[in-house]
């Protein structure tokens, strides 16, 4: 199944006291303190749409990162627009929202725990490593950081369950120049850290049985697994992005589902013959298409 979406992502009108939108209504800025940063999607989302948004700026001096998940509680509902998405979003109900860290988002699967119910902690049969930014960077000895891609040419498409998207967008990248190698290790898998400038995460439910789903949350175009189990579906959802702590700004990426674009099918054939993404420099190509191969 790919979704077929016509609407044009935007941020809700009701936000935290403490963001402002831009003109398009598709970048959203926190302008003080590190709390009431909460935003939603303009529109419920349909199974399988993801709502995409890329880290534009950050603040340091704070703890702790960007939240996003769902909830089934309309905005305009809301008498108040919560301080925290977690707890406070969370503890009115019909809420899923997660915490992203820098190093632990990915889900570990339980099978000894399927058809526990995953209620407002966490996920049923798996648990979610780093769900807290108390957590952040305290890796265990012999532990495997599975939150990047292992290579840079992939598939067109993200699959997850009977849900097909368009990789094309889901990607972040650093800009040559601007952020070290040794920051974001972009001459070993080309892709950011969960938290960093341009690191591009998602969220979105596929469709598990009769009104039911599961929240899978994408990040620089990696499926973290299902981070929250049977969620009821009768109701609309809608996206939660709360531009948190460390996170100061946020710009919605338009999907666009359907066939590919001419350029994207170029890309991946010049890609098929490359062994590694720098080495695009060497060839006799536009620069401009040589940027755009690279993800720049």
């Amino acid at each position: 199944m790919e979704p077929v979406s016509d609407q044009f992502m935007e941020f809700h009108p009701i936000h935290g006291t403490n963001v402002r939108l831009d003109y398009s209504g598709t970048q959203a800025t926190r302008v003080e303190s590190f709390a009431n940063g909460v935003c939603f999607s303009k529109h419920p989302l349909k199974p399988g749409e993801i709502f995409l948004i890329e880290i534009e700026d950050k603040e340091l001096g704070w703890c702790g990162h960007l939240r996003i998940g769902l909830t089934a509680r309309d905005p305009r509902g809301l008498d108040v627009v919560p301080e925290y998405s977690i707890p406070d979003l969370t503890d009115v109900g019909d809420s899923w929202v997660f915490a992203i860290t820098r190093n632990h988002n990915k889900i570990i699967e339980d099978p000894g725990a399927e058809g526990e119910g995953a209620g407002e902690g966490g996920p049923a049969g798996g648990h979610r490593l780093g769900r807290g930014e108390a957590e952040d960077g305290a890796g265990g000895e012999g532990e495997v950081n599975n939150s990047k891609p292992k290579t840079f040419f992939t598939d067109s498409h993200l699959y997850i369950d009977n849900v097909r998207i368009p990789r094309d967008k889901l990607v972040g990248r650093s800009r040559p120049g601007r952020f070290s190698h040794i920051l974001d290790d972009l001459y070993k898998t080309n892709a950011l850290p969960p938290t960093a400038r341009r690191s591009r995460i998602g969220v979105l439910y596929v469709p598990k049985g009769r009104d039911l789903g599961d929240m899978h949350i994408i990040i620089n175009g990696e499926d973290m697994g299902a981070s929250a189990k049977g969620i009821p579906t009768i109701q609309p959802l809608y996206a939660v992005v709360d531009v948190f702590a460390a996170t100061k700004c946020v710009r919605i990426v338009q999907v666009e589902y359907g066939f590919s674009s001419l350029q994207t099918l170029c890309r991946k054939a010049i890609q098929k013959h490359i062994v590694h993404r720098m080495a695009i420099d060497w060839l006799e190509l536009p620069e401009a298409l040589k940027h755009y191969c690279k993800y720049e």
